[in-house]
C-alpha cells in the first residue's frame, strides 16, 4: 500500500484512502480518494499492452473528437486523462510499470449481469451512442493498440500451435466444438477483406460492466475501460455486448428476450450509419464472439493461465466450456435472430 500511495501521489499533492476497484482481468485498478474528490488509478499491464504511450495518444484524440462533437448531442461522460505532476501522460515506476489517471464518476455502479430489461435497453443505447459519436472519426487517427485483438483466424491458429505442445490436460468438449466450428472463424475478417464490412473506431471491450449506471436513476451515463478503443468493426464491439448481457446461467443459454430489446436500441442509434452489409453480418458477430473467447480462454488454459487473471488453475477452462455453450445455444436460435435482425431493419430503414 505504500507503494501504491508514492505512485498516487505522482498524481495529486495529498491522498486520504486508496481501495480497489472492479474486478478486471487485464489492468489493476484502484479508486483514489483526495479531501475534494476522487480518481482512478490504473497499472496499465504491459504484458497485454506493449506500447502504454499509443494508449494515451487514443485517448486524447478520442476524447477531443467526443469534445468538439456537435452533428449529435453527446448523451455519455467520458472519463477525463488526469496528468501527474511532471504534465506527461502516464507515469512509470521503478520496476517499469506504467500507471495513469482518469477522472472518476460519481454516483455511478457495474453491473455483472441484467437485471431487467430495461437495463438491456440502456446497454444498447449507449452502446449505440458511442459508436455514432466516433462514426465519423478516422480509425487512421488511432493507434491499433492490440495487434491481432478480435481477429479470431489467429486466436484459431495460435490454439492449433498451443494445441500441439501443451502438457495440460485436454478437454474433450472443447476441442470437439472448436473443431466442428472453426470454419465460422473467417466470417467478420473475410468480409473485412472483401470490402463488405468498414473499419470504424470501437470500444474493444464493451461487456455490460463497463457501462456505468447512475445509482439514482439506473440510466447508463457512461462507459469505461477505454485501453482497446482503436480501429475494428463495430460487429466485434455489438457481437461482445450482446455476448455479455444475454448470457444466462443454469443451463447456459442466450436469452432471446434481452437480444430483442438490446438490438433494438443499438440500432436506434447505429442505424444512422448502418448498411445493408452492416445488418447481414450481424448474426455471425453474435455467433463468432462467444466462440472466439471460448478459444481464448481455452488455449489460455492450455499455456497455464498467462493472460486472463484465475484464482485457481481451471477456471479458465471453465470460462470457455461456458461460451462455447453460449455459442451452442445461438447456433440453435439462428433462425429466431435473424428474423429480428431483419425486422429491425425493416423498422430503421422505414424511419
Amino acid at each position: 500500500m505504500n507503494t501504491l500511495l508514492s505512485i498516487a501521489k505522482q498524481f495529486v499533492g495529498t491522498v486520504t484512502e486508496i481501495t480497489p476497484l472492479g474486478n478486471g482481468l487485464i489492468n489493476d485498478t484502484y479508486r483514489v480518494a483526495t479531501p475534494s474528490s476522487a480518481f482512478v488509478l490504473q497499472r496499465i499491464n504491459r504484458t497485454v499492452f506493449a506500447a502504454p504511450e499509443q494508449i494515451m495518444a487514443n485517448l486524447s484524440t478520442f476524447n477531443r473528437h467526443i469534445a468538439q462533437q456537435s452533428s449529435v448531442p453527446v448523451k455519455l461522460q467520458i472519463p477525463e486523462i488526469l496528468k501527474p505532476l511532471d504534465n506527461s501522460t502516464f507515469y512509470q515506476d521503478e520496476n517499469g510499470d506504467c500507471w495513469r489517471a482518469l477522472s472518476f464518476i460519481n454516483d455511478t455502479e457495474s453491473l455483472e449481469a441484467i437485471g431487467n430489461i430495461s437495463d438491456a435497453e440502456q446497454a444498447g443505447f449507449a452502446l449505440g451512442h458511442f459508436h455514432r459519436l466516433l462514426s465519423d472519426l478516422n480509425p487512421v487517427l488511432l493507434h491499433d493498440t492490440l495487434p491481432g485483438f478480435h481477429i479470431t483466424p489467429q486466436y484459431l491458429k495460435h490454439y492449433h500451435q498451443v494445441l500441439q505442445q501443451s502438457d495440460q490436460p485436454k478437454d474433450h468438449y472443447c476441442a470437439d466444438f472448436i473443431a466442428r466450428f472453426q470454419a465460422i472463424a473467417d466470417d467478420l475478417e473475410a468480409a473485412k477483406h472483401q470490402g463488405l464490412l468498414s473499419l470504424r473506431v470501437i470500444h474493444g471491450d464493451p461487456k455490460l460492466n463497463n457501462f456505468l449506471f447512475d445509482k439514482h436513476t439506473k440510466q447508463i451515463v457512461s462507459i469505461i475501460d477505454l485501453d482497446t478503443v482503436k480501429p475494428g468493426l463495430v460487429h466485434y464491439d455489438i457481437g461482445d455486448c450482446l455476448r455479455s448481457c444475454c448470457y444466462s446461467a443454469e443451463p447456459v443459454g442466450f436469452d432471446m428476450a434481452i437480444c430483442a430489446v438490446l438490438l433494438k436500441s443499438y440500432l436506434s442509434e447505429a442505424g444512422a450509419f448502418f448498411t445493408e452489409h452492416d445488418y447481414y453480418y450481424l448474426y455471425p458477430a453474435i455467433r463468432l464472439i462467444p466462440f472466439e473467447l471460448g478459444i481464448r480462454f481455452y488455449t489460455d488454459y492450455l499455456e497455464g493461465n498467462r493472460y486472463f487473471k484465475v484464482t485457481e488453475p481451471e477456471q479458465n477452462l471453465r470460462r470457455a466450456v461456458d461460451q462455447f455453450r453460449l455459442c451452442a445455444s445461438i447456433i440453435a436460435q439462428e433462425p429466431a435472430i435473424k428474423r429480428l435482425v431483419s425486422q429491425l431493419q425493416n423498422k430503421v430503414v422505414s424511419c
